[in-house]
């Protein structure tokens, strides 16, 4: 019911925006992207993963026209403990960090996570790591943001 009252009120533009934090700069995305791996390093968060994206889906056919870097990185505490209690979260894990360019700017974003931190709140020692965890990535993203 509530899903549908938000459809019905909330423009999908409002909406998404509800879900993402983003931070907008003015660097390029090289500058940004080459900063990563250290301030995910210096903030004890692991780099699984990092997906050029836009090299991914011109492979297969479908160029774009902006650069689209997504990272994913983890905090393994967090983690097993969120998994140990919270298995459903697993759709959301492990942590997403997107860069791409847009209208001349470099975005920075991941998902807002304080909306879905509140559904693991009676775990006050999982909410509190996990809100932690969401602070030092907002941390992340605005010191890729510094020269």
């Amino acid at each position: 019911m509530l899903q549908k009252l938000m459809q019905a009120i909330m423009p999908p533009e409002k909406m998404i925006e509800m879900f993402i934090y983003k931070i907008i700069s003015t660097l390029s995305i090289e500058q940004i992207s080459e900063k990563v791996p250290v301030a995910c390093e210096q903030n004890k968060f692991a780099l699984l993963h990092t997906y050029v994206y836009h090299e991914i889906v011109e492979s297969k056919g479908f160029p774009i026209k902006r650069k689209v870097y997504i990272y994913e990185i983890c905090r393994a505490k967090t983690a097993a403990t969120m998994l140990t209690d919270f298995p459903h979260f697993s759709i959301f894990m492990p942590c997403k960090l997107a860069i791409y360019e847009e209208n001349g700017s470099t975005v920075i974003s991941t998902m807002n996570m304080e909306i879905m931190l509140k559904a693991v709140s009676s775990n006050q020692e999982l909410y509190k790591e996990a809100t932690s965890l969401f602070n030092t990535l907002k941390t992340i993203m605005k010191s890729l943001t510094n020269i």
